[in-house]
């Protein structure tokens, strides 16, 4: 059986999982990576992630997290039992994007984290969501906690980011794609450009959510999630048998 790797988001930890930590089959031995703390490029977080976890498994990434998972499927092809790409983009860095970044990059180095986060939080959550002031708090402080080093590297990467798009069309594992129908970061047409691209794809809209899908809206994230991972674990029992 494949292992379970839960793959966050930029300046994300384990806490941006923690809604759907009981839903998840405990048969693929789930665990979160940290390869993104301590990896300056998206291909070295692969690589890192392939060595520490033997076999074969199953990624679930959520924006810069799903990033890192279709280049570990690039990278190990035949080791990769499934790919769950939440609220992601498969295209390299924009110009107009990486302009964005290296102005926040230059206020990160100059410590005013909270001046460049806090009035950008809006466009991480659905308008119903971004209201909630303890939803909103919770995410606010872990990017905060991140600190300044790690916004910075984690940027640098996001924007170094190889195009993925390109090889997607070689996977031969099921793959599930889950936007929210209102993000804004990573918009709906970036996940139908996935779905279209991997052979064995389906594509889930989350209503009414933005950007940070596992928190925004976890009992509908954790129905799609679930219910994909019950039959891929099921495909995989089927095929060892």
């Amino acid at each position: 059986m494949p292992q379970l790797v839960l793959l966050p988001g930029l300046a994300c930890d384990h806490r941006m999982w923690e809604a759907q930590w009981s839903a998840l089959p405990a048969t693929l031995r789930p665990v979160v990576s940290t390869v993104h703390w301590r990896h300056d490029s998206i291909e070295a977080m692969a690589a890192a992630l392939l060595r520490e976890h033997a076999g074969a498994l199953v990624l679930c990434g959520a924006s810069m997290g799903g990033m890192v998972a279709m280049e570990a499927a690039r990278q190990a092809p035949g080791r990769i039992a499934g790919l769950a790409l939440l609220g992601t983009n498969g295209r390299p860095e924009t110009p107009e994007m990486r302009e964005m970044r290296e102005s926040a990059i230059e206020l990160f180095e100059q410590g005013e984290l909270r001046d460049v986060i806090e009035p950008n939080i809006v466009f991480a959550f659905h308008p119903a969501q971004a209201g909630d002031a303890a939803l909103v708090g919770r995410y606010l402080d872990m990017v905060l906690d991140a600190g300044a080093v790690q916004l910075v590297r984690q940027n640098r990467a996001v924007m170094r980011r190889p195009d993925a798009l390109a090889h997607l069309a070689a996977l031969r594992c099921p793959v599930l794609v889950m936007c929210g129908d209102a993000d804004r970061l990573t918009p709906p047409d970036r996940a139908r450009e996935i779905a279209a691209r991997a052979p064995q794809a389906e594509l889930v809209w989350v209503r009414d959510c933005g950007h940070m899908l596992t928190m925004e809206k976890p009992d509908a994230v954790n129905e799609a999630l679930a219910r994909w991972l019950r039959s891929l674990a099921s495909d995989c029992y089927q095929n060892n048998s």
